[in-house]
């Protein structure tokens, strides 16, 4: 290999994104992991360390706006100290408005500009045209991050952080810098200065998320989408009803296992390094409601809404119709955050009307019957099943509007499932789409097994030799080579 092509390899490229499951990644992880042993107890070195790994990392992802990511994180820091140092509320409130008017701009600026012209021109009949603005990767993720920082100084729930360094690693720590888990300064902050040890218990808790994280997303996200669930949603008038209703389980279980797989690896890199990043999923569709789904799904996302939108807007001390608005907009608000499309305001709508009814229901429709009698003992259960059943076709209803491209497209789906069903053709389809139904299959079985077969594999890993280990990995790894596509799949929220 020649000079020009070594560093054609190390530059970004467009086409191929640095992403988690790319070979280049693992030679890159591997190679920042050789020294790291020798740098673990020097707080400043590993700082410094980790940042220049991280920026070159979100430079291989999204190029050139490393430079905006550089300049948000400049911006915070700075106006953070700002917002503290101010002692009149006027003068305070003027700095965190400065913070809004920085993120959220830029924000807006990338994601939402080309979705505003979209619409002025549909409602105007006009043919103003688009720009030409490329979404920086994970924008949505380091915005949120960074407002969190601010806020939690306006709020006096934090101090400023002193070390520019510090402040740019928190903001760029490359496990979760382009989807998550968005991690609070109060949360991360704390521990960039801690004393951190790499032991086997953190290994092999940290292989285990790795491992899980790598099969959801390498075997059963990307084979299920490119094999059937793509060609669904991209077409789905060329199939049947029972066809196109598979498909959206089939997408309900695909964006699960490629968003949780990605936070999966994302903790378990980060606890290789001794770092702690918080769950982010918990076996959403065991939920028995809506209110419980969001307790379990994208929980980084979701405590955020509510910390920093929904309660500021008045949660739910202003009364009920009061309550029931603040949800709306928060899920409205929630839907846009994922993409610049009506569809994601609609599928947040959905959510919220969801969360609306399930407040009403939880305090005036429900009978008040003792869990500790004997019929509240034989109604528990079959009433959490029921509502596990409500609940996950629910969410499952919703993600079509999520997925499909357009309303057409959505509305579609559902004509040919409720007009064209002809349930004879699912045998059909699973002599024809065999692997797909496999993997569909087993997803949703692990999802659904009891707590006590996590813990029991997790627990076996971590006691067995470091051989095992590593065979294990490399088996993982093999897997993941044969199931791979020609091209490698980016992970669904990389355009979030």
């Amino acid at each position: 290999m020649n000079l020009q092509m070594i560093l054609s390899t190390l530059s970004y490229d467009p086409r191929q994104p640095l992403i988690f499951n790319s070979s280049f990644f693992l030679f890159y992880f591997i190679l920042i992991m050789l020294f790291y042993p020798l740098l673990v107890g020097k707080v400043r070195v590993r700082t410094w360390y980790l940042l220049l790994i991280s920026l070159y990392f979100y430079y291989k992802t999204s190029g050139e706006f490393v430079l905006l990511l550089l300049a948000t994180a400049g911006v915070n820091f700075f106006l953070g100290a700002r917002i503290f140092s101010s002692r009149s509320k006027g003068v305070k409130r003027l700095w965190m408005l400065l913070s809004l008017v920085w993120n959220l701009g830029s924000l807006g600026y990338f994601k939402y500009t080309n979705f505003i012209i979209q619409t002025l021109n549909q409602l105007s009949g006009g043919s103003l045209p688009f720009l030409d603005i490329f979404l920086p990767v994970g924008i949505s993720f380091f915005t949120f991050q960074t407002m969190s920082y601010t806020l939690d100084i306006y709020f006096g729930k934090l101090k400023p952080i002193r070390s520019f360094a510090d402040f740019s690693f928190f903001v760029s720590f490359f496990p979760q810098l382009v989807a998550g888990p968005i991690v609070r300064a109060t949360w991360f902050i704390p521990q960039i200065r801690k004393h951190l040890e790499l032991n086997k218990d953190a290994i092999a808790k940290a292989l285990v998320l790795i491992f899980a994280g790598l099969i959801k997303k390498g075997v059963i996200a990307d084979y299920i989408s490119i094999n059937f669930v793509d060609r669904v949603f991209d077409n789905p008038g060329l199939f049947s009803g029972v066809e196109n209703l598979i498909a959206v389980y089939g997408y309900g279980l695909q964006i699960y296992c490629d968003f949780s797989g990605y936070s999966d690896i994302a903790i378990g890199l980060a606890t290789l390094m001794g770092f702690e990043l918080p769950v982010n999923f918990n076996v959403p569709y065991r939920a028995a409601s809506i209110t419980e789904f969001w307790h379990r799904w994208h929980i980084s996302l979701s405590t955020w809404l509510r910390d920093y939108l929904y309660i500021p807007l008045g949660g739910n001390r202003k009364g009920t119709v009061r309550q029931y608005i603040n949800l709306m907009l928060t899920m409205l608000l929630g839907g846009l955050w994922h993409g610049a499309s009506w569809n994601f305001v609609f599928w947040g709508g959905l959510h919220g009307v969801a969360l609306a009814w399930d407040k009403l229901r939880q305090t005036y429709l429900v009978p008040r019957i003792r869990m500790d009698s004997g019929l509240g003992k034989l109604l528990s259960p079959l009433g959490r099943l029921l509502g596990i059943l409500i609940t996950f076709n629910f969410v499952s209803f919703s993600w079509i509007f999520f997925r499909a491209r357009t309303f057409e497209n959505s509305w579609l789906i559902l004509n040919r499932i409720f007009t064209q069903f002809r349930a004879p053709l699912f045998w059909q389809w699973v002599s024809g789409y065999q692997v797909v139904a496999i993997l569909i299959a087993f997803g949703y079985l692990i999802h659904w097994l009891p707590d006590r077969a996590d813990r029991g594999f997790a627990l076996a890993l971590r006691k067995a030799p470091l051989v095992v280990q590593s065979l294990l990995l490399a088996a993982v790894i093999w897997v993941l080579f044969q199931a791979r596509s020609a091209d490698i799949q980016p992970f669904i929220y990389f355009q979030f």
